[in-house]
C-alpha cells in the first residue's frame, strides 16, 4: 500500500514538473506565432500601401512626361513660327490657342464653322501625306 502511495506521489510530482516546464514553453510558442502573424499582417499592409503609392507615382511620371512632350511640341512650333516655316498655319494656330484677332477680340474655339473646320482637316491630312518638296 505504501508503494502505491509513493507511486501516486511520484506521478503527481512528474505531472507538476511537466506542467511547470511544458506550459510556459507552449505559451511562448503561441506568443511567437501571434507575433509572427501580426508582423506578416503589418508587412502586408505596408506593401499594399507601397504598391499603391508606386502606382500613383508611375501615373504622375507618365502625366509629367506627357506634359513635357506637349511643352516641347509647343516650343518646336514656336521656333517654326519664328523662322517663318509655318506661316500657312498661322490662322489655325491662332484659333487653336485662342489668341486675340486684329480687332482685339479673342477667338472662341467653339464658334467654328464645322464645314470650314473639316476642309482644314482634309487639307492638313493632304499636306501631311505630300512630301514638303512637292507642296510648293
Amino acid at each position: 500500500m505504501t508503494g502505491l502511495i509513493v507511486a501516486i506521489v511520484v506521478i503527481a510530482i512528474i505531472a507538476i514538473v511537466l506542467f511547470a516546464v511544458v506550459m510556459p514553453r507552449a505559451r511562448a510558442r503561441a506568443r511567437e506565432r501571434e507575433v509572427v502573424r501580426r508582423r506578416d499582417e503589418v508587412a502586408t499592409a505596408h506593401r499594399e500601401r507601397a504598391d499603391d503609392r508606386s502606382a500613383r507615382a508611375d501615373y504622375a511620371e507618365q502625366q509629367a512626361a506627357r506634359e513635357r512632350a506637349e511643352a516641347e511640341l509647343h516650343e518646336t512650333r514656336a521656333r517654326m513660327h519664328e523662322r517663318g516655316l509655318a506661316d500657312d498655319e498661322l490662322d489655325t494656330e491662332r484659333e487653336n490657342l485662342g489668341i486675340a484677332d486684329g480687332r482685339g477680340e479673342t477667338t472662341d474655339r467653339f464658334d467654328r464653322d464645322p464645314a470650314a473646320e473639316r476642309e482644314r482637316e482634309v487639307a492638313a491630312e493632304r499636306d501631311s501625306t505630300v512630301p514638303p518638296e512637292e507642296r510648293r
